[in-house]
């Protein structure tokens, strides 16, 4: 993904997308899921594409060290725009691409390295991948968000394009709802690719279901009942079969 890209959607991202209910449920169910996982603060932590810091801030309000690591100039300058006075001492901002990560933050390990919903927009996710896993310090957490290759097929069907959900089973890459080409993985391939970087699987979440359901149905949930559809997605995403069925996953693994 190139810098002017990104500049593109930059306002509908992190204004529009995130202030959702959709928006706001992914970023209180993975912070939750982060939790169950982290180390305690101040631990460090390197968010690579952490974009407009939805993720980040969170984490930093929590007393967590954070750094957050970007290609986009739009999206860092979102990020400040919208970084808490309270938290500025605990953010470090970082202009560089994912596949650079190691050399921009100069070596430097981290107790945990995040990387939610970048490797979808990337052909090969390779370099990436073997970025987050060096950036990791021994025993440090690993924590990637990605689309669900085995629910490709939910998205177009919900939207009443049933020729697209059909063509859908088995695929990999779509026009995601950003407008740009994406691409799914599945939890097994994504474990099997951080286990060959020394990093060990430790559990698996889905995000986002119901609430994604009702927002291409078009019949989205009512703000107000934000704090009940995030805690029944937080349930749902820790169980069977509800998070297979979830459009994106969240795997998390340790640094061996």
């Amino acid at each position: 993904m190139s810098e002017d890209t990104w500049a593109a959607v930059a306002g509908d991202f992190a204004d529009g997308a995130y202030a959702s209910v959709k928006g706001r449920v992914r970023t209180y169910v993975m912070h939750r899921q982060l939790l169950e996982h982290l180390p305690a603060p101040p631990a460090s932590v390197l968010d690579v594409g952490g974009g407009a810091g939805h993720q980040s801030f969170p984490l930093a309000r929590a007393g967590y060290d954070v750094t957050l690591l970007d290609s986009s100039a739009a999206m860092l300058a979102k990020a400040r725009q919208r970084l808490p006075a309270a938290v500025r001492d605990r953010l470090t901002f970082v202009e560089a691409d994912g596949a650079d990560a190691e050399e921009a933050v100069g070596g430097r390990r981290f107790d945990a390295v995040l990387c939610h919903g970048v490797l979808g927009y990337l052909e090969r996710p390779e370099p990436v991948l073997d970025q987050l896993c060096r950036c990791a310090a021994p025993g440090g957490l690993v924590s990637i968000m990605t689309g669900n290759a085995d629910a490709a097929a939910v998205r177009p069907a919900m939207e009443g394009r049933w020729e697209d959900a059909l063509a859908a089973f088995g695929a990999r890459t779509e026009i995601g709802v950003l407008g740009l080409p994406t691409r799914a993985d599945t939890v097994a391939e994504l474990s099997e690719a951080l286990r060959g970087r020394g990093v060990e699987p430790l559990a698996w979440y889905g995000v986002w279901l119901f609430v994604d359901w009702l927002d291409l149905s078009g019949a989205g949930p009512d703000p107000a009942e934000a704090e009940r559809v995030a805690a029944v997605e937080f349930e749902a995403g820790r169980r069977d079969p509800y998070r297979r069925l979830s459009r994106v996953f969240h795997l998390v693994g340790r640094r061996t």
